[in-house]
């Protein structure tokens, strides 16, 4: 069953997230901090000051209601979802699968474009029909009763795809664990997921790396990580401990989401507002916060452990169905030499970016839309 969803967050809610950013309790950082020890102190206390002082909530929804969303239940999980459905008489369906710490909104500015490319100077027979859903534990969707990860929930996205909205076969993208998803949809479903387009690399190879390049760059990928690594390990060994925290700061969460946000995306000067806008920050931001979804959403990395972490199975490999890969340039998780790629998906797709970073749609959303209809055009049977 489906049933039409729209997000009203009283504000009560709200009154009670900026009061406790107004009042929270300031504390010290380094003398020569900048970013270098986490989140800048001074960058908080501006934002902070926004957030309070002019930030609207309401706009945010205004901007995800103008889309038709859904929710429904599947594996008892509530899911949301937006749906829409492209020009034309035979779109092809299109799943879009974030990450964490992202949400919906990643995807926003892209959902016209690909469902109606007529109006942005492309042709109406390119059209898609567009699905972005909240993964299990993030945001509007429900959670699941303990941690699940991304081939669960690849499970549960191909059961809406297929069961809940009755498409026969669809193309799946997908950025952070978004292209875990797409890439365990590929693995698993290759009957009704028939091609995945993904912006990232966060899968391995059982075998590991063979050639001296391969073997570099796993080196380098484990040294460059070293300093990333305390968010993952603590999200994916002590969930619970860390949300005791986080659930009742908000400052907190933002803090933790900033950092990722700036420490992963193409940014000029330093200057994470190169990028991003105090707006379009503070709005993913209050997703985790007026559902109340941090803890919930950062399961998955225990989920993702649970499943095996980062290892493909052996046999089934490479995945058959065909798969484009968008390269950013500033990608923190640094892609492997083609030649490892390759020996995990079957690529017909291969695009080096001049710009952009982790968070593709919302960093270079006309590259990533042109390349996806780029792809597809090059596909049948969908």
């Amino acid at each position: 069953m489906i049933t039409p969803f729209k997000i009203n967050i009283s504000n009560k809610i709200i009154e009670n997230i900026n009061n406790k950013v107004s009042t929270y309790p300031w504390h010290e950082m380094p003398d020569d901090g900048g970013w270098d020890y986490g989140t800048n102190l001074d960058y908080m206390k501006e934002i902070s000051k926004y957030w309070v002082e002019k930030f609207d909530w309401k706009k945010t929804e205004e901007k995800i209601n103008k889309f038709r969303n859904f929710k429904t239940n599947i594996d008892d999980v509530n899911i949301h979802f937006i749906h829409e459905k492209g020009s034309g008489s035979n779109p092809k369906p299109l799943l879009l699968s974030h990450g964490w710490p992202g949400s919906v909104l990643e995807f926003l500015d892209i959902i016209d474009q690909l469902a109606h490319p007529e109006k942005y100077g492309g042709k109406e027979e390119n059209a898609f029909d567009v699905v972005i859903p909240s993964l299990p534990g993030f945001g509007f969707s429900g959670r699941p009763s303990k941690p699940i990860g991304p081939r669960k929930m690849a499970l549960i996205f191909n059961s809406l795809m297929t069961k809940i909205l009755g498409y026969k076969t669809y193309i799946a993208q997908g950025g952070d664990f978004g292209g875990t998803i797409a890439t365990w949809l590929g693995y698993d479903f290759p009957n009704t997921c028939k091609a995945i387009h993904i912006n990232i690399l966060i899968v391995r190879h059982p075998e590991g790396p063979k050639t001296k390049e391969e073997k570099e760059w796993e080196e380098r990928f484990e040294r460059d990580q070293i300093k990333e690594n305390g968010y993952r390990i603590q999200q994916s060994t002590k969930p619970q401990t860390l949300s005791y925290a986080m659930m009742d700061s908000p400052v907190g969460v933002a803090a933790w989401i900033i950092e990722k946000m700036r420490g992963w995306s193409d940014i000029k000067n330093n200057d994470i507002e190169s990028v991003y806008s105090k707006d379009t920050l503070l709005s993913n931001i209050m997703v985790y916060l007026v559902t109340k979804t941090f803890n919930t959403a950062s399961w998955i990395y225990y989920g993702r452990v649970a499943e095996g972490g980062r290892f493909l199975p052996k046999e089934g490999l490479p995945i058959k169905i065909p798969t484009a890969v968008a390269l950013f340039p500033k990608e923190y998780l640094e892609w492997a030499p083609r030649s490892y790629v390759e020996r995990i998906y079957n690529i017909q797709h291969w695009t080096k970016m001049p710009k952009g970073g982790h968070f593709a749609a919302l960093e270079q959303p006309e590259l990533l839309v042109k390349d996806i209809f780029e792809f597809a055009k090059k596909l049948k049977n969908i």
